[in-house]
């Protein structure tokens, strides 16, 4: 009964430490690419399903496409997202420099994080609400106790407070990566 609410919990978690992995720390990291698409013969397609990237310097990041042919689409994709970096190509593979972060931008980024993880709270705090409705409307219809109503609305409030300590920690964790030097 209580699986299905805190598979909820379990995936809101995943979906915050999914965003933050795509927030860069001064260093070049793949996953910053996972969101986004390139226009590939028309079908808005994965950076993995078509190049291979790799890491060859702490901060540069080389994309290298199957087809050559698409180069100025990586180029296009990078250009239009919200990176804020520019790409260079030498005819075969894109790459893609990272400046040091400044402090300035190092505490947007920590700003940023807060209010992500803020936001995954509140998705936890809706799946309590959501199961203590539901167990209330058992109650009302008298298929469960109102002791069993009272155990339900316990452990969901102990799941939801292990969840919220858990994104607090990984907002913690990213907020210090972000934020050292």
């Amino acid at each position: 009964m209580l699986t299905q609410y805190e598979n909820k919990m379990q995936k809101t978690l995943e979906s915050l430490e999914s965003e933050f992995s795509s927030i860069r720390a001064g260093r070049a990291n793949p996953h910053i690419l996972d969101k986004l698409k390139v226009d590939y013969y028309g079908v808005p397609t994965p950076f993995q399903q078509i190049a291979n990237i790799t890491v060859p310097e702490a901060r540069t990041l080389m994309i290298q496409p199957w087809e050559s042919s698409i180069i100025k689409d990586i180029e296009k994709a990078i250009i239009c997202s919200d990176l804020g970096v520019t790409p260079n190509n030498d005819g075969k593979s894109v790459i893609i420099n990272f400046p040091e972060l400044t402090e300035e931008r190092r505490k947007e980024l920590a700003k940023d994080i807060k209010k992500k993880g803020e936001a995954a709270k509140v998705a936890v705090r809706n799946v309590r609400r959501d199961a203590n409705d539901a167990f209330k409307k058992m109650n009302k219809a008298s298929e469960m106790s109102d002791d069993e109503l009272k155990t339900n609305e316990d452990k969901v409030q102990k799941l939801t407070d292990k969840y919220v300590d858990m994104i607090d920690k990984a907002i913690d964790t990213k907020s210090k990566e972000i934020l050292t030097v």
